[in-house]
């Protein structure tokens, strides 16, 4: 599905998964949990299916990991 397919301009409703997503309500994008940013469903690559939350690159997931505490502790 892309951005054009009917979903017209609202928020589409996912399940995460954890190499995948299934999509509950069609739409254009989903919302980044750490940004708030708009992510366009076919520019989608970075999720949690723990905390069923889309992030919008890499450092947003990453900082996600660190406020959820899910990040082992690393000793200098």
């Amino acid at each position: 599905m892309n951005r054009f397919e009917g979903s017209g301009n609202r928020e589409a409703k996912l399940k995460y998964l954890d190499a995948d997503f299934q999509i509950l309500l069609p739409g254009a994008y989903v919302i980044c949990a750490m940004t708030g940013n708009q992510i366009p469903l076919d520019e989608l690559r970075y999720w949690s299916a723990a905390r069923q939350e889309a992030y919008v690159d890499a450092g947003a997931s990453f900082e996600a990991e660190k406020r959820a505490g899910a990040l082992p502790i690393q000793n200098p």
